[in-house]
C-alpha cells in the first residue's frame, strides 16, 4: 500500500512541476504593461560567463509603460543594451550613461496573436508533462501487481492518477485562457 502511495506522491510532484513551469512561463510574456519579469529570458555577457540581465543590474518598473535597468557597472550599459536587442523581446533600449530605459510599445494585433499562439502551446507542452507523468505513474503501478501490490489497490490509484491529471489539465487550460484574456485586453 505504501509503494502506491508513494507513486501517487511522485506523480502529483510532477505535475505541480509542470503547472508550475508554466505559471512561470506566462509571467514573461509582455501584455501591454511594464513587466520586469519579460527580462527573464535575457543573457547578457559578464566577464565571459552568460548570466540573466538581473545579476548585473537592478530592473524597475518607474510607471507602468516605462522599465529602468541600473546596471551595477557603468561598462555593462552597451553590453546590456545589446543583449536586450538581440533577444528580440519588443524593446528598443535607450540610455542616459547611468540607466537604460525602455518603453514599453503597444502591443500590435499581430503580436496579441503571436503571444496567444505561444501560450498556448506552452500549455499543451505542460499538459504533455502532465500525461507523461499519468502514464509514468500507471506503469508504476503495473510494475509493483507483479511485485505483490493487490490489483483492486492498483485500480484505485489509477482512478486517483486519472483525479490528479483532469484536475491538473483543467489548472493548465484555466491558466493560459487567463493569460490569453490578459493579452487580450486592450
Amino acid at each position: 500500500m505504501a509503494d502506491a502511495k508513494a507513486i501517487l506522491d511522485a506523480v502529483k510532484v510532477k505535475m505541480t512541476d509542470a503547472v508550475r513551469f508554466l505559471e512561470e512561463d506566462l509571467k514573461t510574456y509582455r501584455a501591454g504593461k511594464a513587466n520586469i519579469l519579460v527580462f527573464n529570458p535575457v543573457m547578457v555577457n559578464y566577464y565571459g560567463s552568460m548570466v540573466p540581465i538581473a545579476n548585473v543590474a537592478s530592473i524597475t518598473t518607474p510607471d507602468a509603460k516605462t522599465i529602468a535597468i541600473q546596471p551595477w557597472e557603468k561598462k555593462m550599459i552597451p553590453v546590456i543594451e545589446k543583449a536586450i536587442l538581440d533577444a528580440n523581446i519588443g524593446f528598443t533600449p535607450q540610455n542616459n550613461g547611468e540607466v537604460i530605459r525602455c518603453t514599453v510599445p503597444p502591443l500590435t494585433e499581430e503580436r496579441r496573436k503571436e503571444l496567444v499562439k505561444k501560450a498556448k502551446a506552452s500549455g499543451e507542452n505542460s499538459k504533455v508533462v502532465v500525461r507523461n507523468a499519468r502514464r509514468d505513474g500507471i506503469e508504476q503501478l503495473k510494475k509493483a501487481v507483479k511485485e505483490g501490490l493487490p490489483e483492486d489497490v492498483q485500480k484505485d490509484h489509477e482512478t486517483l492518477i486519472q483525479k490528479e491529471t483532469d484536475s491538473f489539465i483543467k489548472k493548465i487550460d484555466e491558466l493560459v485562457s487567463n493569460k490569453e484574456k490578459e493579452i487580450l485586453a486592450v
